[in-house]
């Protein structure tokens, strides 16, 4: 599913003392099947910028576009249900929903609101614990006997059962250790290949954004500061530190050493094994003691 955002402005508390423009003339494209981080600080607009992904909220101005969905001021879709069947939203700390007797109830609560029949709801509980590397005996387990680990992985099923065409997360590796946060992306990165997936990721994880993602948006205080490929994004270091961030450890690495042996190394989001070999072409014949 396609996403376009035309000039989408969101005020809260509109006409009130209160009023506050969370998001300012906002406009963009996510072709179907991206995978797209969005960055910025805390106030820059990306809680309020992913509501509009699934009709919690609908723009103050301007449209938003999900596919054949379309949601403005004055128009909501009708089957506003069928939109939410299709947006997956995995919040941060999402064990925090779980709440059933059983694991498999948590996974089929979803499926069962959307109305699928109770056949297939099994069969999606079976593929989903595996999608999300979880041996099936803990089914009829209680959700709250397993690991913190766990737990997450369970509530993440719960949002694929409903198998979404896009698939939204918000922070989803907050509070992991550096283990599982690669564990939970490589998850993520490999169901969005396997699925073809239109994948957006909230994250203050330049590292992860720069592994992951095909497009990054960037956004300051509700507008959009930048936008491109990662290597785009995280070559412009002083227009990113203008607004407070920094670009990911291997970049900065990179600036430094190029700095150092007086040559560029060309970096296009290549393996590490690849840059390394990169590397070593460049320098050949450089003094690095100099």
């Amino acid at each position: 599913m396609d996403i376009t955002f035309k000039n989408v402005t969101y005020i809260y508390q509109r006409n009130s003392p209160f009023e506050h423009k969370a998001v300012d003339d906002l406009s963009f494209h996510i072709p179907s099947g991206s995978f797209v981080a969005i960055i910025g600080h805390t106030g820059s607009g990306k809680s309020t910028l992913i509501q509009h992904l699934n009709g919690l909220s609908a723009p103050s101005e301007g449209e938003v576009h999900i596919g054949d969905f379309k949601l403005t001021n004055e128009e909501k879709p009708k089957n506003m249900k069928e939109l939410r069947s299709r947006v997956g939203v995995v919040f941060q700390y999402p064990e925090h929903q779980l709440f059933e007797e059983t694991v498999a109830k948590d996974i089929a609560f979803g499926p069962e609101n959307f109305g699928v029949q109770q056949e297939e709801i099994e069969k999606r509980t079976r593929h989903v614990i595996r999608q999300v590397h979880l041996p099936e005996e803990l089914l009829e387990r209680s959700p709250f006997d397993l690991s913190g680990g766990q737990k997450r992985r369970v509530a993440i099923a719960g949002v694929l059962a409903i198998q979404p065409e896009v698939l939204v997360l918000d922070e989803p590796t907050a509070g992991l250790d550096p283990r599982g946060q690669k564990e939970i992306m490589d998850m993520f990165y490999e169901l969005h290949k396997q699925e073809g997936l239109t994948t957006i990721l909230v994250t203050h994880s330049m590292e992860d954004a720069l592994k992951y993602a095909d497009h990054i948006l960037i956004l300051n205080k509700g507008k959009k500061f930048m936008e491109g490929t990662p290597v785009d994004v995280f070559s412009q270091r002083e227009a990113l530190q203008s607004v407070q961030l920094d670009v990911p450890e291997v970049v900065e690495f990179l600036i430094k050493f190029e700095k150092k042996i007086g040559k560029p190394i060309p970096f296009h989001n290549q393996s590490m094994k690849e840059l390394a070999e990169e590397i070593q072409q460049v320098v050949k014949g450089v003094d690095l003691h100099e």
